[in-house]
């Protein structure tokens, strides 16, 4: 995969995610369509859809910045990779990250907490997102690594003969 500097380049039409996000898992790079979750402090949607064949997408989960309670861990990520997803983008938190880092995939999350989330079934997937004012759909595409996470509506251009650096 291009890098994001390069993706970016090649996609103007890009949005960055105006977050920090934290690498684990020995899988360095994300790209591909978007599944959406939005929850808060609850990953019971996070992992109904990590239980479902993935089809190489990537799921962003907004838990609204929390790093309170984990949305994803060990446990959750493994089934996602099982699954056929590509990775996570979690905009809360991760646990179970020296764990996460012995898997092949990707979890980008804002930060870690030991603690785990209620499980009261709340949440929703589906949805369109606002994350730092940035509009994701489901179906939207992603490109993440440690530089950031690019969105866009549609695939990204890949082709690296026109970079401009």
């Amino acid at each position: 995969m291009l890098s994001t500097p390069d993706l970016s380049d090649l996609n103007p039409e890009a949005q960055v995610l105006p977050r920090q996000f934290r690498l684990f898992g020995k899988r360095r790079t994300l790209l591909g369509a978007v599944a959406t979750v939005a929850c808060f402090e609850d990953n019971s949607k996070v992992k109904e859809a990590a239980a479902e064949p993935g089809d190489g997408r990537v799921l962003l989960v907004d838990g609204g910045g929390s790093l309170a309670k984990a949305l994803t861990g060990d446990k959750v990520a493994q089934l996602a990779m099982e699954n056929g997803w590509r990775g996570m983008v979690i905009v809360g938190a991760a646990r179970d990250v020296e764990l996460i880092d012995t898997f092949d995939f990707c979890v980008m999350a804002l930060g870690t907490s030991p603690v785990k989330t209620e499980k009261l079934g709340q949440g929703t997937r589906g949805v369109t997102l606002q994350i730092g004012g940035v509009t994701v759909n489901e179906g939207d595409y992603l490109a993440g690594d440690a530089n950031g996470v690019l969105v866009l509506e549609h695939p990204f251009n890949t082709d690296s003969t026109d970079t401009a650096d």
